[in-house]
């Protein structure tokens, strides 16, 4: 095992004691599906098939005797055939309907295909398979089974994998559940089965979701099941369609698993999808579904509420703050070196993240988002660092008055509380706000999106790794579950402010749900307004920077405002010749598309998040105020002109967080500001506004220190009311 899965068997803090059984485990049966070891389109999933053959060599490698139970031999024979009778048909043959392929010829055809790929890829990695073909009719007769087992026994002591899949080519199935002789009818009950003959210690069923959910993994309100209770969960769980690709789907492995956990072997469905999960299993870690004969017994089901869950964050936040200033900045510093020392781990994790975006078809601005490449990682470190190397933030005087003699009033900096960040995509956004966090001595509870899920489990994993016992790993929450959200949002008791960092919809929909006051911005409109005076070289400049630099950011540029004198002296061409440079697709506002024969924006008020931009013509500065305090979101707004009146009168009269002066909107973020890193960008008028760092963590408390003092109705105080310096006591 390599140090970073000793690392994440070291920090993991998600064990749960009804899943201690995997610390006796020895020999695992591990089934894989046809959904896991293809793709959308049928094809082979080489990095799934790779990764799976690398997890089970390290198990090989470590003792545990592995037994595989593969399918996708019809699924590669199918395309095989359907590539040969391509090649031999000719053009008549083509417009002629094809009929279906035989799926015995599919399996037989399919069979060699795929365990010759397994003993290539076993073979790369040194490890030696061995194929076992079975029906379900051999099982009736004992001695073959005994047989069965002293074959298998051998194979396991010489350190061979055996893979088994039922012989499809002379089954005498005519279909997958007619005519079975109620032994086994897919590769799930053959896994069970196996399971059983063999005696195994567990059972993994690797699936193309995470688990066993109370309804179709679509469907928002759909949960997904930790541990199967049946006399529960039978009755609740709702199963939506069946595998894409092979013949069993949701409903064979749960009826395979209650079989099996039945006859006392533990059972686990988790997604085969991730690089690791079959060794996070086996790490004890609280992942997939568990199915086990004593599950109804455990005592430890019960899962932390929302509300246990916001108060162990305070009073983690309250250890924290009672640490000395130097205590606190060690732990950012150990926070940046987790990072840095596990960036493979967070790589793998990431990158199983960015394969399901891509599956799932999600747009290119998103997986931008959603990556952490190495370079990424190292940023995040340095953010870390600088946030532990700036001054003290908790505790500082920042305003002293004599009242009277003997009594001096302080107002001093203090921690909010317990925060609630919302956030979608983008996982190096659970290191920035950590990390402010911590700074802040505030409790963190971090609910991310599921297209992240991977991402976000291990960079949490390795921060609150970093926690000393004096404060604790519950400092920082981690909410797994969409339905815990409207949970979280009542409690207004426990949870001090709400940071939802997203689209306009997801805003809008948390300030609508909850009475905790509620900080960001809907929307990042931002708009560089080029003056009739601008140096055209510097105009170029920023607004290519402002757009392409990170298109997909929130300080982007979305819209360009053009003084019209630019129209007729060649200024207006040159900035367009240089987006289109840049690889930008220009949409104009009611003036801009007339002129220059472009697609109209559908909205004058529109965040594109990609290469796209909205140009419109404007008559003066004035003209640039009023456009965009009328269509714009009050985030972030630049001007380039050379006269310094006109750019005095754009940044008092513009009503934004932020507001430039020939510089790029991208430097509006908490980093370039130099408060460390950000927790969000805020566009309310109220607490904290534009990049919120440390400082917009914070409150205030006032301090009162007297000598005996009472107020008797204000006759024996003389009030002074004097201003003390700050240095002083």
């Amino acid at each position: 095992m390599d140090s970073s899965r000793d690392f994440l068997k070291s920090v993991n803090d998600s064990m749960d004691t009804s899943r201690d059984f995997v610390k006796s485990v020895n020999r695992i049966v591990v089934k894989v599906g046809t959904a896991v070891v293809t793709r959308s389109d049928g094809r082979l999933a080489l990095g799934r098939l790779g990764a799976l053959c690398e997890q089970l060599k390290e198990l090989n490698l470590q003792g545990y005797e592995v037994i595989l139970v593969t399918s996708g031999a019809v699924g590669l024979g199918k395309q095989r055939l359907r590539y040969r009778r391509l090649a031999n048909s000719s053009f008549s043959d083509l417009q002629k309907p094809q009929g279906d392929l035989d799926g015995k010829a599919c399996a037989a055809v399919g069979q060699s295909s795929l365990m010759a790929l397994y003993d290539t890829m076993f073979s790369q990695l040194d490890v030696t398979s061995s194929q076992l073909l079975v029906n379900d009719g051999f099982f009736r007769d004992s001695g073959f089974r005994k047989q069965l087992s002293e074959t298998v026994t051998s194979l396991l002591e010489c350190r061979v994998i055996p893979i088994f899949n039922e012989n499809d080519a002379v089954s005498t199935r005519k279909a997958p559940y007619e005519d079975s002789s109620g032994i086994f009818w897919d590769n799930d009950s053959l896994a069970g089965l196996l399971a059983l003959e063999l005696k195994a210690d567990l059972l993994v069923l690797l699936s193309d979701v995470e688990g066993l959910y109370s309804g179709p993994p679509s469907d928002p309100n759909s949960k997904l099941i930790h541990t199967y209770i049946h006399e529960k969960h039978q009755k609740e769980v709702t199963f939506g369609d069946k595998s894409r690709l092979g013949r069993g789907g949701m409903t064979a492995k749960v009826n395979a698993a209650v079989a099996a956990a039945n006859a006392s072997i533990p059972v686990i469905i988790i997604s085969g999808y991730a690089t690791d999960n079959i060794i996070r299993v086996l790490q004890g870690e609280k992942i997939g579904t568990v199915f086990h004969k004593d599950a109804h017994l455990w005592k430890s089901l019960k899962e932390e509420t929302a509300h246990e869950m916001a108060v162990a964050a305070r009073n983690s936040s309250r250890r924290l703050q009672a640490l000395k200033s130097e205590e606190r900045r060690e732990v950012l510093l150990a926070v940046a070196d987790a990072l840095e020392k596990n960036q493979k781990l967070i790589k793998l994790e990431n990158e199983a993240d960015i394969a399901d975006a891509l599956e799932a078809g999600y747009d290119k601005s998103l997986i931008s988002r959603l990556t952490l490449k190495p370079e990424k990682i190292s940023s995040l470190a340095k953010s870390v660092r600088v946030l532990a190397d700036m001054e003290e933030p908790i505790g500082q005087v920042l305003k002293r008055t004599e009242l009277a003699d003997d009594l001096v009033l302080e107002k001093i900096s203090c921690s909010l509380g317990v925060l609630l960040i919302i956030f979608e995509s983008r996982p190096d956004a659970l290191v920035q706000i950590a990390a402010l966090a911590i700074r802040s001595g505030n409790g963190l509870l971090l609910k991310g999106g599921k297209e992240a899920r991977r991402s976000n489990a291990i960079l949490h994993k390795i921060i609150t790794s970093a926690m000393p016992d004096t404060v604790g790993s519950k400092l920082i929450g981690l909410v797994t579950s969409r339905d815990e959200i409207p949970d979280l949002l009542k409690l207004d008791d426990v949870i001090d402010l709400v940071v939802p960092r997203g689209s306009n919809k997801l805003v809008s929909q948390i300030k609508e749900s909850t009475r905790i006051p509620v900080l960001g911005h809907a929307d990042g409109i931002c708009h560089i307004y080029v003056d009739k005076s601008a140096n055209i070289d510097m105009a170029k400049h920023i607004v290519r920077d402002a757009k392409t630099d990170y298109p997909a950011a929130c300080n982007a540029l979305e819209t360009l405002l053009v003084h019209k004198d630019l129209s007729s002296n060649g200024g207006l061409n040159e900035l367009i010749l240089e987006l289109k440079r840049g690889g930008v697709e220009l949409y104009g506002g009611p003036k801009a598309s007339a002129l220059l024969n472009i697609s109209e924006a559908s909205s004058l008020h529109h965040e594109y998040s990609s290469l796209a931009c909205t140009i419109e013509i404007v008559d003066d500065v004035f003209a640039a105020i009023n456009h965009i305090n009328k269509h714009g979101s009050a985030h972030t707004e630049c001007i380039v002109t050379e006269d310094s009146e006109v750019a005095e009168t754009f940044l008092s009269q513009v009503d934004s967080a932020a507001v430039f002066h020939n510089a790029s909107t991208r430097f509006c973020d908490g980093a370039r500001f130099g408060l460390g890193a950000e927790v969000g960008i805020s566009t309310s008028r109220i607490h904290a506004r534009g990049p919120v760092g440390v400082e917009g963590l914070l409150t205030t408390k006032w301090v009162l220190r007297g000598s005996g003092q009472v107020v008797d109705g204000d006759r024996g105080v003389n009030y002074t009311f004097k201003e003390q310096p700050l240095n002083t006591k």
